[in-house]
Order: C-alpha cells, then sequence, then structure tokens
C-alpha cells in the first residue's frame, strides 16, 4: 500500500484558476492522496466549486476559515487536518505534472529522505511559458537557505513520520521561507529532486514577482523566525540585496547583447 499524500492547498477567490489546479492533481498517476483544502472566507464562487469537487471525490476535503485570517492560517488549518505521512503543498493557480507525485514520492523513498523539493517552471496568468526555475544547490541546509529560499512552495515536500507536523509561522506572505527554516532545524538538508514537474503562475500584482517588496517579509524572517540579532539579519538582508542587484544587471546585459544581434 503505497503511503498517503496530504495536499496542502489554500484558497480565496480562487475561481479563475483552482478547477485547473484541482484537476493537475486529480490526474496524478500516483492516487493515494487527499486534497486538503481551505478556504479564506472566499466573495467568489470559489467555495461552491471546491465543495462540487468534494462531493464527486471523496480524496477532495474541504474546510472554511471563520474569516479572512490570510494564506499562513489558511495553510495550517489544512495542516492541522491532514492525516497523510507526507505534507505537500500546491497553491490554488498553480499546477504539477501527472508524474509529479510518482517521481517525488519515489525519490523520497527511495533515498530514505526528510524535506525535499524540485525544479518547476513559470507560466503567467494565461497558462504561457515564461521560463524555468532550477536551484543551483542539489541539497541546501538551514544557513545556505538564510542567504535566498531557493525552494519554490508548490515542490516542497516533507515527511510527518520522521518530522512531525510542522505549521507555518503566522505572517503575512513568505511564510513558506519560514517553514523551512524551521523545518530545517529538524534536519541537515532538504535534497533537490533536479527535474521541472511543476508549473508556477505569476499573477501580475504578486509580492513574490517582486523581489524588493520582500524585504520587510525577509526581515521579519531573520529576527522572529530565525532569532537573528540585527547584525546578522542586516548581513543576510545586504547579501539578499546584493544578488537581486546583480541578477537584474545581469538581465540588462542579456537584452542589450540581443538587442546587438
Amino acid at each position: 500500500m503505497k503511503n498517503l499524500v496530504s495536499i496542502i492547498m489554500p484558497s480565496c477567490n480562487s475561481e479563475k484558476y483552482i478547477c485547473q489546479s484541482i484537476d493537475s492533481v486529480i490526474s496524478q498517476t500516483y492516487q493515494n492522496w487527499e486534497l486538503v483544502i481551505s478556504d479564506d472566507h472566499s466573495s467568489d464562487s470559489t467555495y461552491n466549486i471546491v465543495e462540487e469537487y468534494s462531493k464527486r471525490d471523496k480524496r477532495i476535503k474541504l474546510f472554511r476559515n471563520t474569516g479572512g485570517r490570510g494564506a499562513a492560517h489558511t495553510r495550517n488549518l489544512s495542516i492541522e487536518k491532514a492525516k497523510g505521512r507526507y505534507i505537500a503543498f500546491l497553491d490554488s493557480d498553480d499546477l504539477w505534472y501527472p508524474n509529479y507525485l510518482e517521481l517525488r514520492i519515489s525519490h523520497i523513498e527511495q533515498e530514505d529522505l526528510s524535506f525535499t523539493y524540485s525544479y518547476y517552471e513559470k507560466i503567467n496568468m494565461n497558462g504561457n511559458y515564461i521560463g524555468d526555475v532550477k536551484a543551483r544547490k542539489l541539497k541546501v541546509s538551514y544557513s545556505q537557505l538564510l542567504y535566498s529560499n531557493v525552494i519554490g512552495c508548490l515542490t516542497a515536500i516533507y515527511d510527518t513520520k520522521k518530522i512531525g507536523k510542522v505549521y507555518m509561522p503566522i505572517m503575512n506572505k513568505r511564510q513558506d521561507f519560514g517553514l523551512w527554516l524551521k523545518i530545517l532545524r529538524q534536519v541537515d538538508y532538504a535534497y533537490c529532486y533536479p527535474t521541472i514537474l511543476a508549473k508556477y503562475r505569476v499573477q501580475k500584482k504578486s509580492v513574490s514577482s517582486n523581489k524588493l517588496s520582500l524585504l520587510k517579509y525577509n526581515w521579519a524572517i531573520y529576527r522572529n523566525v530565525a532569532g537573528l540579532n540585527v547584525a546578522l539579519s542586516a548581513y543576510y538582508m545586504t547579501v539578499f540585496l546584493l544578488k537581486y542587484f546583480f541578477n537584474k544587471f545581469r538581465s540588462f546585459l542579456r537584452k542589450m547583447s540581443k538587442s546587438l544581434y
């Protein structure tokens, strides 16, 4: 009997894309899963859409916050309700390839791993390909992750049998980064499965699409989750900024180079 995978999906006014996300789970070749969707008091038809899915497929479990409480509370509600050995994450506008769970769980069990992630691709709001996101390191430690979050939430999976249930810190953004740090206090490394198996949808006004807007959230991670002093927090923030501007400059040079030919 294959181990049960609990897929954590928060939803809030997600009617435009959530059917695609749910369908990408239903189409998995690995079938022993439960999709635990917690709705953050949507004002559109999201709740009704998920409710219809849950009536047709008992593996889809639907819960609802009593008020708009944000992504961290909503994901944590799903983690609390989850019954699977493995906890995986998929937001209500992202997608998995059909063999995502099959390959990922096989990798975890063959290598006896506790915490893993993988490559993914980026798509725009219309579902068109934008680019790939490939981690430079095939494993990352707690100290390495402090420099930069290389783990995409839609690709993270951890084993509750080995480390128990670990919950996201309560903050408006970057709660996934905080969760990875909490897990990496318990295990030595998160290991990468170096294959593109998921699609991350870049929303126009997404906070994560603008690195500079993440500064205050990164600071909160360093101070409140990692417990770093002001000096160390400032150091990691400086490195974050230097990487950001270096990548911007490199991107500018590439565009200039292309325009010359």
